[in-house]
């Protein structure tokens, strides 16, 4: 696995979107399309602000999977994240083929998604990691094991505070205790990773994950076992990470 630690945001977003965008960009050239995986949280504001402004692309040859969302929570809601992802990548691309994890048939939504996802395979997905470690809405401890593309899970308390942290909510009893996420499994079967996760808040969790045994009680540890996978941090986030473990595969920005 690579990092890239970057001294600001903006520099670190730019660097994550010119790395997707060129992906996309060859998933079409190679097939014609583009299927992409996309997280939508506080952490991925610069870096989908860079890849909508990224020039050749054809958008209309995109195809957008939704990473998690929360169950019981109106589009209208600022912490949706169906809300989020119209509004910071669906929009402003023009991306036509799109599929929202929402709706009152629960069973219905998870089916469908996971039918949709699995039908053919992903070239690149965006995530971030959570101040708990978790990947996509699969909090410790995650299900390493389930085949299912999307299933319903539990959110725990840290998870649901780091809501409150970010302002999305005004105490936690505002957030929905349950959510629809994208399985680790599926996520390990996307062709290309990339995680954003900056700021001192997810300094802990970049520890754990990647100092730290691979663990289900460290979900985002399970990066360190795909073949292709970028982790864009900032140097507070990677305030903690033993860099002489992979002195090898880590990239820095002079210090300004």
């Amino acid at each position: 696995m690579n990092f890239r630690i970057f001294n600001d945001r903006r520099s670190m977003g730019k660097a994550a979107a010119d790395q997707a965008a060129a992906a996309i960009r060859a998933a079409i050239l190679d097939h014609g399309s583009a299927r992409i995986v996309a997280a939508t949280a506080a952490s991925q504001k610069e870096f989908l602000e860079e890849l909508t402004s990224a020039p050749e692309i054809d958008w209309r040859l995109v195809e957008a999977f939704h990473l998690d969302e929360y169950i019981g929570l109106d589009m209208t809601h600022p912490g949706s994240f169906r809300k989020m992802l119209l509004e910071q990548l669906i929009r402003k691309t023009g991306i036509v083929n799109y599929h929202l994890l929402g709706g009152d048939d629960i069973a219905s939504v998870v089916r469908s998604a996971s039918q949709a996802v699995a039908s053919a395979p992903i070239d690149i997905a965006f995530l971030g990691i959570g101040e708990n470690g978790h990947l996509a809405f699969n909090d410790p401890p995650a299900d390493f094991d389930t085949e299912e593309p999307y299933l319903v899970v539990t959110l725990d308390e840290a998870c649901r505070r780091q809501q409150v942290g970010e302002a999305w909510f005004s105490d936690i009893t505002a957030v929905p205790q349950q959510a629809i996420s994208m399985s680790v499994k599926q996520i390990l079967k996307t062709k290309e990773l990339i995680a954003v996760a900056p700021g001192p808040q997810k300094a802990h969790a970049i520890e754990t994950c990647f100092n730290g045994e691979i663990s289900p009680t460290a979900p985002a540890s399970i990066l360190r076992t795909h073949a292709n996978v970028t982790v864009y941090l900032d140097e507070d986030s990677a305030a903690l990470l033993d860099r002489t473990v992979y002195s090898g595969s880590i990239s820095t920005t002079p210090l300004r």
